[in-house]
């Protein structure tokens, strides 16, 4: 058995030695394998462990059939059955489910902590779902205080301990606008055309399925999928004018931001830029979520441009908070 997973002990148990620690399995995968070498010894053991491995997904769940399995490798559904229960119990716990309840129920053994009232609770996950505190009492057997406490042992478990070893890859922000410093001063604020969606209405096609239509219906048709396809340009068109329109604004109340840095961040709500363009403050919000500009000092989401107002000590003028926040952390 792996170390660290006997009497309901848990991975904590397992210290590995120095010389140990410079090999540690970095994926999932690896770290499995490290298991099924040592816990393993029958060949014909192993085949199918290392099968069931490559069917597990990214989570560490196995979501394909059993008796596939077993057609596929030529034995018996029983073989395939006990060899899963022993990967079962391999770490991180919970790995080899087969669904959500399966994945929870083995961490909870894994602590010593699977009773029959756990078992109730989890053969009526939608009533936790639906926080129906009464029914689950009641299908339990036991009272709301005992309830509550199994729902924080519950929320205390992984519902994807594959996640763990095998995270997944943080993809690189790709900026929306562009920002370069002018030679004799100001900025050049642009949008990156790398991010614009492409969309071309080929009138010729147009035109000619147009001649080809037999019917009026047909010709009605044909003159409503034109006039949303256009509709549809200029949309994008008029919400990539929108952005530029804040970004330029945006530019224009952080000057200083971007020639000296986070201490002179100006106090900016999206009122004020949505005054500053003649637009609601909704369309602001929205055109500035999820959007990000390269600027000189690195590329930064248009959210953190906005920061609120710290009245100055002595009254005049105000700071914005990003910018309080910054001089503490380097007072410190």
């Amino acid at each position: 058995m792996w170390p660290g997973r006997n009497g309901g002990q848990g991975a904590a148990a397992y210290h590995p030695q120095l010389d140990q620690t410079a090999t540690w399995p970095r994926t999932l995968r690896e770290h499995l394998l490290e298991q099924i070498g040592a816990d393993l010894s029958n060949q014909g053991d192993r085949v199918i462990a290392v099968h069931l491995l490559d069917l597990l997904d990214e989570a560490g769940y196995l979501r394909a059939p059993l008796d596939g399995v077993a057609q596929l490798l030529g034995c018996e559904v029983g073989r395939i059955e006990a060899v899963l229960a022993r990967l079962q119990q391999f770490d991180p716990a919970g790995v080899f489910a087969r669904d959500l309840k399966e994945c929870l129920a083995l961490q909870l053994r894994d602590r010593n902590r699977f009773d029959p009232a756990m078992q109730a609770l989890l053969d009526h996950l939608p009533l936790l779902a639906a926080r129906n505190i009464a029914a689950l009492v009641r299908v339990c057997r036991v009272d709301a205080v005992d309830v509550a406490d199994m729902i924080a042992e519950i929320k205390s478990l992984d519902p994807r301990p594959g996640l763990a070893f095998d995270p997944p890859l943080a993809q690189p922000v790709v900026p929306d606008i562009l920002l370069r410093a002018q030679p004799e001063g100001g900025w050049i604020v642009e949008l990156n055309a790398e991010t614009l969606p492409r969309v071309l209405v080929n009138n010729r096609y147009y035109a000619r399925v147009r001649q080809a239509t037999r019917s009026k219906a047909e010709q009605d048709y044909l003159t409503e999928r034109l006039h949303a396809a256009n509709w549809l340009v200029k949309s994008l068109h008029q919400r990539a004018t929108t952005i530029l329109k804040v970004a330029a604004e945006i530019v224009r109340h952080q000057d200083a931001f971007l020639r000296h840095g986070v201490p002179s961040l100006r106090p900016l709500i999206l009122r004020d830029i949505a005054n500053a363009i003649g637009m609601h403050e909704s369309t602001v919000s929205r055109v500035t979520s999820n959007k990000y500009m390269a600027t000189p000092r690195g590329v930064y989401e248009l959210k953190y441009f906005f920061n609120s107002a710290i009245p100055a000590s002595d009254g005049n003028g105000a700071h914005s908070a990003e910018a309080v926040r910054h001089r503490i952390r380097a007072a410190d």
